[in-house]
């Protein structure tokens, strides 16, 4: 068989371009597989500054710096990933231990970000491997056959030029591998690994997911030993704790909307309490909710450590509807950058659409606080925020039906000049409303302030509960976006639930 255009045999140029697609292949596939398996990223994990790294040990290894044990566990999968943790802000080794323990109760959003992270440094290997395996192919066919013919019969007959090429190729490459500069062993590669269990010996009971978790260690302090037996204590009181009110939130009596209705999940101050976020998922799957307000103070501090809280919500809230602003605690670009890159749409003082294709407004809070109770003014005083937020309100073209913003009291003389439906924030971590307002033309607006949704004490949630009584509440709205009724769900410190009872919103009929 011949070709119509050359009149050559059709085999041999089949044979030759399998030739080419399968050395570009193997280039690809050796190229692609040794930058991928030396390939690292550094990302926010664990409130920790982490450097991801894969592996091909089939564990998840943890490297906890020169003072904590290293910590790895088995995966189902020959491909392993080893993360190194870097800096973080914390105020105690114990504070620290109550953090892990928490984010590993509720470490799903933690995992899925690694994943993405790996499968991330994967193509991009992939793709420089395709490169790399393109060259030579690439270069074969530059040449074209008279020149591959001559270069051939150049090294066939020991001519000086082709020698000289592949020394020089050759001596590149021994520059590179550099064989015989060998490294001194890392000291932690001398230590032994050995099965959690054994480590904290049998006065510590260990959870059973956590049986296959090995540590890493020479000499390790009592304190240490301690300090990870406290840490276990809290994972398993917490996990324990929240996965019951998880379920218990599936079973409570909440008001079912109507056909043409939307609910609504408000959450506010969560403070880094992923744990509450499996909670407030499984109460707004009973009342039927597709989408959630985000009241601010989802961290402590704004800073990029507390990644995890953010990425927590994120990862348990990914298919809802969603809108946020952000709280004195949240203060910088850390936080709403974080939620923006991950489609959460925030509110900056425009009139958007939201819910049930009703009117929403919303502005960050102005002041900026830390881990105490104080609260500096950074862009513009809070009488000013309240101003603004009263002149965007009036004069939008169409009724604004709902203000979300940190504090409530943001929203208070645009209610008092008929100019919204109803305001909702949170900062108090207290609930109070709602509560009416009337202007002097008639007009009625509402006001409700959430409880701290984290149960946090100040701007501290961690441990293996709640600090105080944590609170979601649902937001119903009709088929135009009006609001017609708000219910409060509470959490306990007791793990008991309080559900309060449907408030009504009541409007004139004509606006």
């Amino acid at each position: 068989m011949t070709t119509p255009a050359t009149g050559r045999p059709l085999r041999p140029r089949l044979v030759r371009w399998a030739i080419l697609l399968a050395v570009w292949l193997v280039v690809a596939v050796l190229v692609g597989s040794a930058l991928f398996l030396n390939s690292s990223r550094t990302t926010a994990l664990a409130g920790h500054d982490a450097e991801v790294h894969p592996t091909l040990d089939g564990h998840a290894s943890l490297s906890t710096g020169p003072v904590l044990p290293d910590v790895r566990m088995p995966l189902d999968v020959p491909l392993g990933v080893e993360i190194v943790l870097g800096k973080t802000e914390v105020e105690s080794t114990e504070e620290l231990f109550s953090r892990y323990a928490l984010i590993a109760s509720n470490s799903e959003a933690q995992a899925a970000k690694v994943r993405d992270v790996v499968v991330e440094m994967a193509l991009a290997s992939a793709l420089r491997g395709l490169a790399a395996g393109a060259v030579p192919v690439l270069l074969y066919l530059i040449l074209g056959p008279v020149r591959r013919r001559e270069m051939w019969e150049e090294v066939r007959t020991l001519r000086p030029r082709p020698l000289l090429a592949v020394v020089l190729v050759g001596a590149v490459g021994l520059s590179l591998w550099q064989p015989w500069s060998g490294e001194e062993p890392e000291i932690s590669n001398a230590r032994e690994w050995i099965p959690l269990a054994e480590f904290l010996g049998d006065e510590v009971p260990v959870p059973p997911e956590a049986r296959t978790i090995q540590v890493r260690v020479d000499t390790t302090s009592t304190g240490t030993r301690r300090l990870i037996g406290s840490a276990l204590d809290t994972y398993s009181k917490s996990q324990v704790f929240y996965d019951t009110a998880a379920q218990q939130a599936g079973e409570l009596e909440l008001r079912e909307p109507g056909e043409d209705e939307t609910v609504v999940l408000l959450v506010s101050d969560r403070h880094d309490n992923v744990g509450m976020d499996r909670v407030a998922r499984a109460v707004a799957e009973r009342a039927g909710a597709n989408a959630i307000f985000g009241g601010g103070d989802d961290t402590s501090t704004g800073a990029a450590w507390e990644a995890f809280s953010l990425d927590s919500l994120d990862e348990t809230f990914n298919d809802f509807d969603r809108w946020f602003v952000t709280g004195n605690h949240d203060h910088g670009a850390f936080v709403p950058d974080h939620l923006n890159d991950r489609d959460w749409t925030e509110l900056t003082g425009d009139v958007v659409e939201g819910p049930a294709g009703g009117t929403l407004l919303g502005i960050p809070d102005p002041r900026s606080s830390g881990l105490g109770n104080w609260r500096d003014e950074v862009d513009m005083t809070f009488a000013e925020a309240t101003e603004l937020v009263a002149e965007r309100a009036c004069a939008a073209e169409e009724r604004v039906n709902t203000i979300l913003v940190h504090d409530a009291n943001l929203a208070k003389k645009a209610l008092e000049q008929g100019c919204a439906d109803l305001a909702v924030g949170g900062h108090t971590h207290v609930q109070s409303g709602p509560t009416l307002f009337e202007s002097p033309e008639g007009d009625l607006g509402y006001s409700w302030t959430n409880g701290t949704t984290g149960g946090a004490a100040y701007a501290i949630a961690v441990g293996s509960k709640p600090r105080r009584d944590a609170q979601v509440t649902l937001i119903t709205y009709d088929a135009t976006g009006r609001p017609v009724g708000l219910q409060w769900v509470t959490l306990q410190t007791t793990g008991v639930f309080k559900v309060g009872d449907f408030a009504e919103l009541e409007f004139p009929s004509a606006v």
